[in-house]
């Protein structure tokens, strides 16, 4: 049998070379083809192979010291990405789909390859910490949420919780803080006990010098919300530090500004994903008290950010609230470029968040009329955030035909091929928004204009624009369900557009697995 070959041989060399006076050493220039070949067997599909494999495993890093396995880290991961690719891309393979390695689903399948990777953690150098930070998180991606309960996801989590403050690079922190990503989506409720460490190492990354560092934060952030049970005071330190009084923002770390828009962000996502989770009455009033300080901000990020938080806010604090927000902040008030374009945003917001739907057909008309001024605004900033909240408009109208044709010749404008890029990325990002709210929004011969238009423009010679009208034409057509998006769209269009949109889907629509360019609000 292969792996008892192996287990064999192993034993043999260590014991002749011990009896032949060698050093362990000398043996040690054996490890990397005992390595590959042990390595290789995790994708048997033999069970009683993927058992004495791990067997063979379990003896190489009981008798080899983990300090001297460490140093084969990059091989390791080199090898195990070989096979990962292999085995997508061989006949019968997953292809893009999720695939398991045979070898770590099975009871302690991981166990024996463990000690290596937190002896990178915890003791290696800079390049060594990244790689077995990163290569953990590889392995955990390849194992089933079955075969990493209980102890052994705790056993994965303290060590990366225990370094991630120390004086590392960024490369480093990116690493640790994606792979706690991943234990997070994988262990789940298992994890509980460690909320206040995790909460802490995310919050505390919020203020990092890399930006990197700082969205992979944010993320991991939303992933936590699940098992956390305790929001108010990460609430108020979010709220605090959004507003520059956290003592974690500083200049020393990444700048008041950077700070301030990542804490906005996090703040965003922590009531998108948890904000019903908070018991104290001022919690959430909180939030959008800050998101309303910040949406008229000097920096176009941190307006764009609070009115994220505006727009989460809102649809946890209901209509009424919302309407008064709507009435005091939006529809009235002080005017200025900045107050223009954080209004914008602040309705694109609010529009597509669960409470925009229902605010009424008088408030949304109105919103619609100010949309459409803001549009033609003389204001780049204000022009791009209302070609985005017109989308919002669209999806959230109590009556979407009247709004599509009201708003439809100022959207055609912007649509020209005249325009900025910034304006047509902002309208894509927009219209995809309007389908995503409403599926059906842009469909039949009512949306026939602004399908034609975005066609012409995906086959525009502006490399972002066309991505960004892939985008969303892959939404409009309903691409992920199949062709009956594009049949539709086939027996309305005229033949030279029929022709083109055929060609499209055929060459990049059908090939897209999912949005490239535009982010889900």
């Amino acid at each position: 049998h292969y792996c008892n070959i192996y287990l064999t041989t192993y034993r043999f060399h260590r014991q002749s070379h011990i009896s032949s006076g060698k050093d362990e050493a000398d043996f040690y220039d054996d490890i990397e083809i005992i390595v590959r070949e042990l390595l290789y067997r995790l994708n048997d599909e033999s069970a009683t192979v993927l058992k004495a494999n791990q067997l063979a495993l379990t003896a190489l890093t009981k008798h080899v010291p983990s300090e001297e396995l460490v140093k084969h880290i990059d091989y390791v991961r080199n090898l195990i990405a070989s096979m990962v690719s292999d085995a997508r891309r061989r006949k019968g393979g997953v292809g893009d789909g999720e695939f398991l390695m045979p070898g770590f689903n099975i009871p302690k399948g991981l166990e024996p390859l463990l000690p290596i990777y937190q002896r990178g953690i915890l003791y290696g150098n800079a390049s060594t910490r990244e790689a077995s930070a990163a290569g953990l998180g590889e392995l955990i991606s390849l194992t089933s949420t079955k075969f990493l309960a209980g102890p052994l996801v705790i056993k994965m989590t303290g060590p990366l919780l225990r370094i991630v403050g120390d004086r590392n690079a960024s490369e480093v922190k990116i690493a640790i803080i994606q792979t706690l990503g991943l234990i997070l989506t994988k262990g789940g409720p298992s994890l509980r006990a460690f909320v206040p460490q995790f909460q802490t190492t995310f919050v505390k990354a919020l203020s990092d010098p890399s930006r990197r560092v700082r969205v992979e934060a944010i993320k991991a952030l939303a992933l936590l919300m699940p098992i956390s049970t305790r929001l108010d005071p990460l609430i108020k330190e979010l709220v605090s530090g959004s507003l520059g009084k956290s003592s974690q923002s500083s200049t020393e770390t990444a700048g008041a500004v950077a700070v301030q828009t990542a804490t906005l962000e996090a703040l965003s996502i922590v009531l998108k994903h948890g904000g019903s989770k908070a018991k104290l009455p001022e919690s959430i009033p909180s939030a959008l008290s800050a998101g309303k300080e910040l949406m008229v901000h000097d920096d176009e990020g941190v307006r764009e950010s609070g009115a994220k938080v505006v727009g989460a806010a809102c649809g946890l604090l209901g209509v009424d609230v919302t309407l008064e927000f709507v009435d005091e902040n939006i529809l009235s008030g002080k005017d200025s470029s900045e107050r223009r374009h954080g209004r914008a945003h602040c309705i694109y917001r609010i529009l597509a968040s669960p409470v925009g739907a229902e605010l009424g057909s008088d408030i949304h008309n109105k919103l619609l009329e100010l949309v459409k001024t803001y549009m033609s605004d003389e204001n780049r900033l204000a022009r791009q955030g209302a070609c985005v909240a017109v989308g919002a408009v669209l999806g959230s109208a109590p009556d979407a035909s009247a709004c599509l044709a009201a708003a439809e010749p100022i959207i055609l404008k912007a649509m020209d091929l005249q325009q900025p890029m910034e304006i047509h990325q902002a309208l894509a990002a927009g219209l995809s928004t309007a389908v995503r709210l409403k599926p059906d929004v842009l469909a039949g011969k009512e949306g026939l204009a602004l399908m034609d238009a975005s066609l012409k423009l995906a086959m525009s010679g502006v490399q972002r624009v066309q991505w960004s009208f892939n985008d969303f034409l892959w939404l409009a057509l309903k691409v992920e369900a199949g062709e009956d998006g594009l049949e539709e769209y086939l027996s309305i269009a005229n033949f030279d557009n029929c022709k083109a949109m055929k060609t499209l889907f055929s060459k990049v629509l059908s090939r897209q697995k999912a949005m490239t360019t535009i982010e889900d609000f």
